[in-house]
């Protein structure tokens, strides 16, 4: 009896391993078989559900999410255009691992080496990338964690732009999250992120997407995927459905079956669960306030609430919102100056607050200017 108690409570020590105890924002728990992991929902970067998200945990290839944002940016400042043709060094052709097989010498578009870098991860083509923007691959590194601590990505040190297993590259699946939110700004990304199938080198060289979830996950939008030994199989998956556009990062699950049901389960549970409420619909309006000591008795206000916010689903209408506003304002009054705000609420829980300013500036009233309007009024007379 007691050895069978014992092996039955090894099961359960064994299940709880497997599956990090996690709860979401609305007490439900997932079962996911990885070592860490976060559902964020980009637009307001709210994080949905998490579990040891933010455990420094090797990441693999998904670091590739921060060496495409390092090229996106460039090519958006002009340091880089996608036409660019770039020829690949001894040490880019020596990487390994996933690849395209560049020759030493060999000349590609920026626009084909990002294909391979985002369809086929291949590093080979993601160090060509990095000596181009930055010179030597040491130097874009630099530049990598440099962003991260820009980005407030605090649990993360790269030691290569290409995922490959090194001592000290680490990261969390929240940081992961925070640098996939900045990296989905690019809406060009999504061009190489949805391929599931192309070719390089006229078609000699096929790819086909290493996130499966391309294929068949409705509303998929990337990311990206990552495996290695130290790391197991990781994936930043991202998917958008009725404008809500969600990111679940999954790191060390135990085969890529089990990262992409797990990433699966986490963006279903997103999309089921929340929407976004687009604050732009709500009527509220806002009356002039009277100016004191002013040249005019009053000044009109405005109110611009933009963007949405993240409620769960169906509970948009049970939004509600407080107007504070002050009675009066004194002369001189800046055209844009603040004079109130709009806070917006659901259950009690501030979701927003939205400043109300002026819609033009007021002078302030004078001696001089008081003699001269009544110079002004006798002379009409």
């Amino acid at each position: 009896m007691l050895k069978r108690f014992l092996a039955l409570l090894m099961i359960v020590v064994t299940a709880a391993a497997a599956f990090p105890a996690a709860v979401s924002a609305q007490g439900i728990e997932l079962e996911l078989d990885c070592k860490a992991c976060v559902l964020m929902e980009a637009d307001t970067g709210e994080v949905l559900y998490s579990s040891n998200e933010n455990e420094r945990l090797p990441e693999a290839s998904i670091t590739k999410v921060m060496t495409m944002l390092l090229v996106f940016e460039a090519l958006d400042s002009g340091v880089i255009s996608y036409s660019d043709v770039v020829a690949c060094s001894e040490y880019a052709a020596s990487m390994g691992g996933s690849q395209i097989w560049l020759e030493p010498g060999e000349e590609m578009t920026v626009y084909d080496l990002i294909k391979a870098a985002m369809v086929g991860s291949a590093n080979d083509a993601s160090v060509v990338l990095a000596e181009k923007i930055a010179g030597t691959h040491e130097a874009f590194v630099a530049m990598m964690n440099e962003r991260a601590q820009q980005l407030g990505m605090t649990q993360t040190a790269y030691k290569n732009c290409t995922g490959l297993d090194a001592e000290g590259h680490l990261t969390s699946a929240y940081d992961v999250a925070i640098v996939s939110r900045e990296l989905l700004r690019h809406e060009r990304v999504r061009e190489f992120s949805t391929i599931w199938m192309d070719s390089l080198r006229n078609g000699e060289l096929g790819l086909t997407n290493t996130n499966k979830l391309v294929r068949y996950y409705d509303g998929c939008t990337g990311l990206k995927t990552g495996t290695t030994s130290q790391a197991g199989c990781c994936v930043a998956a991202t998917a958008e459905r009725d404008g809500m556009e969600l990111i679940a990062v999954v790191m060390g699950a135990p085969n890529s079956k089990t990262r992409f049901s797990c990433a699966q389960k986490l963006l279903d549970y997103g999309f089921a669960g929340y929407e976004l409420a687009d604050l732009s619909q709500m009527d509220i309006k806002t009356k002039p306030i009277p100016v004191l000591s002013g040249m005019e008795k009053s000044v009109g206000t405005q109110l611009v609430m933009e963007g949405s916010v993240l409620v769960p689903k169906g509970r948009a209408g049970d939004i509600v919102t407080q107007v504070n506003i002050a009675k009066d304002v004194c002369a001189p009054v800046e055209h844009g100056q603040t004079v109130g705000t709009v806070s917006v609420y659901l259950d009690g829980k501030l979701l927003g607050e939205f400043n109300i300013t002026t819609t033009h500036s007021v002078g302030k009233i004078t001696f001089g200017r008081i003699f001269y309007i009544m110079l002004e009024e006798l002379l009409k007379g």
